[in-house]
């Protein structure tokens, strides 16, 4: 018997977490009654075109009791069987909401964010007991998971890894995109694709392109502005490194895949990505990879084979960078295993078929 499933994220942000929950609505919702509750006017909001299975929930910090109420009502209205929810800081909101529910739903959280402390105290072992799975997006997430919940409360975890599928991309939207940002055919791209915070490193690929002023390369950073003040200090670092010529800023795009299809490289520099979605998006894009060696990129990059890791300074970001830029066949190379890579154990419909198994045997 197929069960009813609710996609859950209050999240105000439009990253991997929240584009990663509208991915599973889109697959589940193929199987089976799939509703969504989101947060009105924000960013997930604007991103869904279809609004036929949106609902809308106000979070509340202070009083988590207020959302919870309307969400048991929700549960009992539509028959939920399964919350699915994405947001850690979702959590007491979801679990209040099953247990004053009439139902009481299974509950799984996808885990998208490392976990540092333990969760030993009284309140975290209540809402652990309350959980009845967990979906951990790397290895590596699990075993953190097993570290700090203790056994006795923690809920039964299953890894599986995020997916991204082989974009055919729009070839006269890309040619419009070249013409918009006035890029010779010859220019070397260099991409970051990410909210503009401080996290994401978007400094580092300013700072190497400085290094590389004399070479025809480019920086494209693709995201919408999290943080004005952090935006502001990056083009006065443009300014004072005099490369004004060589930093792109696109904002926000639905359009990445298209996007991608101008760079040569794409660049992940945030200290600790949990998985990196973007990742594997520009490896199912044959765009090569220059990646942080840390976290989630040690789990799908193998460096040298099918892209590059750094140690997240800006030299060793420059070097790189230049390694692609004077070794095209390199580069094509990276780029074509990346690709390999991403069709074998990255596919989209794959992986979240694996996971509607996961939430389909919740017991």
């Amino acid at each position: 018997m197929k069960k009813n499933i609710l996609e859950f994220c209050l999240s105000p942000d439009l990253g991997g977490l929240e584009l990663f929950m509208t991915n599973c609505y889109k697959e589940f919702s193929k199987k089976t009654t799939c509703k969504v509750i989101i947060e009105k006017n924000k960013k997930l909001d604007n991103y869904f075109e279809e609004k036929d299975d949106i609902h809308y929930l106000k979070r509340n910090k202070l009083f988590p009791l207020l959302p919870a109420l309307k969400l048991a009502k929700f549960i009992d209205e539509y028959k939920i069987d399964i919350i699915h929810f994405h947001w850690t800081k979702d959590i007491n909101t979801v679990v209040l909401g099953k247990l004053l529910s009439k139902r009481k739903p299974k509950v799984i959280q996808t885990r998208n964010m490392t976990m540092t402390r333990f969760k030993d105290d009284f309140y975290h072992k209540w809402l652990y007991k309350n959980i009845n799975a967990m979906h951990a997006v790397t290895y590596q997430v699990k075993e953190q998971i097993e570290k700090f919940i203790p056994k006795e409360i923690c809920p039964k975890i299953h890894m599986v890894y995020m997916g991204t599928q082989t974009n055919i991309n729009d070839k006269k939207e890309i040619e419009k995109l070249q013409e918009k940002y006035d890029l010779n055919k010859k220019t070397f791209v260099v991409g970051i694709v990410g909210r503009i915070e401080e996290e994401k490193g978007q400094f580092l690929v300013i700072e190497a392109i400085s290094k590389l002023k004399e070479l025809d390369i480019k920086a494209m950073i693709v995201g919408h502005t999290m943080d004005e003040e952090y935006l502001n200090s990056l083009k006065e670092k443009i300014k004072k490194l005099d490369i004004e010529d060589k930093i792109i800023f696109t904002g926000f795009t639905k359009k990445v895949n298209e996007h991608m299809q101008l760079f040569d490289v794409n660049i992940l520099a945030t200290p600790r990505e949990t998985f990196g979605l973007v990742v594997i998006e520009a490896m199912a894009n044959e765009v090569c990879m220059i990646a942080t060696n840390n976290g989630g990129p040690l789990e799908i990059i193998e460096d040298g084979v099918d892209g590059l890791l750094f140690n997240r300074t800006s030299e060793d970001l420059a070097k790189k960078i230049n390694f692609l830029y004077e070794n095209e066949e390199q580069k094509k190379t990276l780029a074509k295993k990346g690709l390999e890579k991403a069709k074998r154990l990255f596919d989209q419909k794959t992986q979240l078929n694996e996971l509607y198994k996961v939430l389909e045997e919740i017991k």
